[in-house]
């Protein structure tokens, strides 16, 4: 299975000046807990925010450079191609997490959505998840991370 993870302010900003927006410590507990035990994909920028590889994760990072060293839990891929050949050879499932331009590139390949949607509007965001993103998607669920902070679930609409 292949999952879209992302949290999006009123507007869909995801980031801005290379960085999360926001901090909520309830989505990053969920975030982890979410993911933990499973395979993330994601960005160079992205993966250039981080400290280290994510813990407890297989971490996917996508990019066309050869600048990124691949280490223990961490494999270096250059397409998505690549990305989806290796997903189903895994046991766990692949949650894409960022940024932008992979969210966009995975679009035609996610089977579900989790969608945490922030109380806010971020001035000068400059990253945003793709303005169709939920299409073809229908709303399964939710779970209440702290007050004013939601995650909603989507699943693809069959023949959608």
């Amino acid at each position: 299975m292949i999952i879209g993870i992302v949290a999006v302010d009123k507007n869909g900003a995801i980031g801005k000046g290379g960085k999360l927006p926001w901090h909520y410590s309830a989505d990053l507990k969920f975030f982890k807990e979410t993911t933990t035990g499973n395979a993330v994909v994601m960005g160079r920028k992205t993966w250039l925010t981080l400290k280290k590889p994510l813990p407890n994760r297989l971490n996917i990072v996508l990019t066309r450079q050869a600048t990124i060293e691949p280490q223990d839990s961490v494999v270096v891929l250059r397409d998505v191609e690549s990305v989806l050949a290796l997903a189903k050879t895994l046991a766990t499932d692949l949650y894409v997490i960022g940024g932008e331009q992979v969210y966009r590139s995975f679009l035609p390949n996610i089977d579900r959505w989790i969608v945490t949607r922030v109380p806010l509007i971020v001035e000068d965001a400059d990253a945003f998840v793709p303005a169709n993103y939920l299409e073809g998607f229908h709303e399964t669920g939710s779970k209440e991370l702290e007050p004013n902070l939601v995650a909603h679930f989507y699943e693809r609409t069959p023949g959608a």
